[in-house]
């Protein structure tokens, strides 16, 4: 029993020295030394670790692998190795082949376990903080010659953890790191150029596979710029929110654009319809990747993102593998170049999972495979040109050979074809004189309603004026008749002192006269006299007045363009409609200071005349009256002369509004208008390039804004 457990434990006893055996420095292999199998591994998952407890516990276990694949963890990762120097240098570097680590504490014991130094790198140290300017973590270390020294590494990351660990002389670092920019310098060159090329593609050919294109090839840079570091070195400097996730973010935006531009490319809605649906599955699913890793970065952004980029590869290859079976010649080069790709992915997310060993092989695979790629899928997109181009040349050949199929045919068509157009010119001939006697029918109906209207209007105007004249007319011929009986009884008087006799007692005869005038109330017939003529001269002013208004009113110089007051025109407006206007219905005029307007005088009246007309009408047209007013402005705005006629009369729907200038359209009854009215007002309005704005709500009433130009351009 005793043997049965001292076996094992003997075994891990040798295991765990084996482990620990240093490094050797010599002479000739101090340009490079890969230091992963020498290594020792804890997780401190409670960090609950110091460095001095670190260094001296027992719980390491041995690395076997050149680049030790540590994976997730929640804590710390305490690595610890020896190196011990036989060479004649005592100057080396340490440098930790992996950009994406967010902390490292590097511990430097001398062979008497004494702490030499103490250094820090990885991502939460900004890149100008470190001595050395580069992404991957480097240190330096001074190792007497014959002397060996321990090293502590005390790791912490989000991500999956990779230690590809080398030790060498500083010549040996910068051969590297200089070589591995040249590698990648040539790779972004590769993608510059033919992001350059196919930009120029697009814009010469307007075709969208090229942009596509570019914006697949663009996030493919940028994403082998995430991984190894260059963006975080050289874009968003000392950003650690960005430098965690940018991986996860652009290998999903490299997905999404390779799926994008695969479907337009491919066609595969014509030819692999059931997979270009599972397209959008896919990128819903790359969708989640980014919005996981956006708020936090762990084992399960890394999966989700690493199982996305496996099933789009397969999707891609599949696809074009589909289409290419079916014919479509440009899945060729497209088959090929995912193939390639495919290879590389495959092998990049096997090296992530530690199933196979990270070496220089496997880790720029993916970078080889992209460029390859690339330059494929370029070859695939000038095949296209050529593709096009065939295609063209047999779509001219076959509308060539249509052409002459056509041209036969019209000829063989041409004497059809022309008796039937002589007996169609005939028909047109025979119909265009029916259309001008139609013409000619529908120019005098339409003369006879303008002429209708016109009397409607001449009818009113008649109306209104015969009304106004005789009030005052009335009134003059009602004070004539008691004005000729004062004047008879005044003349009675005269005679009585011109019957006077000299030669008879004159103080009789004036007494008698005395007695007449009492009699006749001679002071009340002088005013009773001023009286009536007074009011004879009242009506004779209102004649006058009327008589002056219709003759504003109508301006018989209408057909000329002159300068013209408007708030002349609506008082004179006023007076040829005073007469329909209800009593119980205020009129208020409020005018401002106006300038002359250059105009039609009669017309632009005419357009007063039919708004007021239609104010009565809709007045009239409520069921009971009480308080209803018709409010007229003048006023300037911007330089426009404006008239606003307001009524609260019953208004009018939306409907109707919009009907009110159409020929025809009256809300009267048979017999009470045309339809005509505002529709030459439209016309009017349309002549003096004015505007004419209505406002209206049912039941509340209607305003209608003129606005007039000053000055006007208008045709004599």
């Amino acid at each position: 029993m005793t043997f049965k457990y001292f076996f094992p434990i003997l075994c891990f006893y040798f295991h765990v020295l084996k482990a620990q055996d240093p490094i050797i420095l010599t002479k000739g292999n101090t340009n490079q030394i890969i230091v992963g199998k020498n290594i020792l591994v804890l997780n401190d998952e409670g960090e609950m670790l110091d460095s001095a407890r670190a260094l001296t516990t027992k719980d390491y276990y041995s690395s076997k692998n050149n680049v030790p694949n540590v994976g997730f963890t929640d804590g710390v990762i305490w690595v610890k190795f020896k190196v011990q120097n036989q060479s004649t240098d005592s100057i080396y570097l340490i440098q930790i082949n992996q950009s994406n680590l967010d902390e490292i504490i590097f511990y430097d014991y001398s062979d008497k376990n004494e702490l030499s130094s103490v250094q820090f790198s990885g991502e939460k140290i900004k890149i100008d903080q470190r001595k050395y300017k580069d992404q991957y973590p480097i240190f330096d270390t001074k190792i007497p010659i014959n002397t060996t020294h321990t090293y502590l590494l005390k790791i912490s990351s989000g991500e999956q953890i990779l230690l590809p660990l080398q030790i060498a002389d500083v010549s040996g670092i910068q051969e590297r790191n200089r070589n591995r920019d040249i590698l990648y310098g040539i790779y972004f060159g590769i993608i510059i150029v033919m992001m350059a090329y196919n930009f120029f593609l697009y814009f010469t050919l307007r075709d969208k596979n090229y942009l596509f294109y570019v914006v697949y090839i663009f996030f493919v840079g940028l994403t082998q710029a995430v991984l190894e570091g260059y963006c975080y070195k050289f874009i968003w400097t000392n950003n650690y929110w960005l430098a965690t996730r940018s991986v996860y973010f652009s290998s999903a935006f490299v997905s999404i654009s390779a799926i994008v531009f695969l479907r337009y490319f491919l066609h595969t809605k014509e030819y692999a319809s059931k997979l270009d649906n599972l397209a959008n599955y896919l990128m819903v699913f790359l969708a989640i990747c980014i919005f996981s890793s956006y708020y936090e970065v762990n084992r399960f952004s890394h999966n989700f993102t690493q199982v996305g980029i496996v099933l789009v590869s397969i999707y891609i290859f599949s696809s074009s593998l589909v289409v290419l079976r079916k014919g479509y010649r440009p899945a060729k080069f497209f088959f090929i170049a995912w193939f390639i790709l495919v290879i590389g992915i495959f092998i990049f997310v096997l090296k992530d999972a530690g199933i196979i060993e990270a070496n220089n092989y496997t880790t720029y695979t993916l970078p080889i495979g992209s460029a390859l790629e690339t330059l494929l899928l370029s070859f695939a997109l000038a095949d296209r040109i050529n593709i096009l181009k065939k295609e063209k040349e047999l779509s001219q050949a076959e509308a060539l050979k249509i052409s002459e199929e056509n041209q036969k045919l019209v000829s063989e068509q041409n004497i059809v074809l022309e008796l039937k157009v002589h007996e169609r010119t005939l028909e047109l001939e025979g119909a265009n004189v029916e259309l001008n006697h139609t013409l000619n029918n529908l120019k005098d109906a339409q003369t006879q309603l303008v002429n209708a209207e016109k009397m409607a209007s001449l009818g009113q105007l008649t109306a209104g004026i015969a009304h106004e004249i005789n009030n005052p007319i009335n009134f003059v011929s009602s004070n004539l008749k008691p004005l000729k009986l004062d004047i008879a009884e005044i003349l009675l008087v005269i005679q009585k002192y011109e019957s006077i006799n000299p030669k008879l007692e004159i103080e009789s005869q004036l007494l008698e006269i005395e007695k007449l005038k009492k009699k006749l109330d001679l002071n009340y017939l002088k005013t009773e006299i001023n009286t009536l003529l007074n009011g004879i001269e009242d009506g004779a002013r209102r004649t006058t007045e009327i008589v002056s208004g219709l003759r504003n009113f109508s301006r018989l110089d209408e057909s000329q363009i002159n300068f013209a007051n408007i708030n002349e025109g609506i008082d004179s407006t006023l007076v040829i409609v005073r007469s329909s206007i209800p009593h119980k219905v205020e009129v208020i005029t409020e005018y401002g200071e106006l300038p002359l307007v250059e105009c039609y005088a009669g017309k632009i009246n005419q357009v007063f005349m039919n708004i007021l007309t239609n104010a009565i009408f809709a007045i009239k047209q409520k069921e009971s009256m009480n308080n209803e007013k018709i409010i007229i402005k003048t006023y300037l705005e911007n330089d426009l002369v404006c008239a606003s006629f307001t009524d609260t009369g019953s208004g009018m729907s939306e409907e109707v509004k919009q009907k009110i200038f159409e020929p025809f359209f009256t809300t009267k009854g048979v017999g009470e208008g045309t339809g005509l009215g505002m529709s030459i007002v439209f016309k009017i309005v349309e002549t003096h390039h004015a505007i004419l704005e209505v406002e209206s709500e049912v039941g509340k009433g209607t305003t209608f804004i003129l606005k007039l130009n000053q000055s006007l351009n208008l045709p004599s």
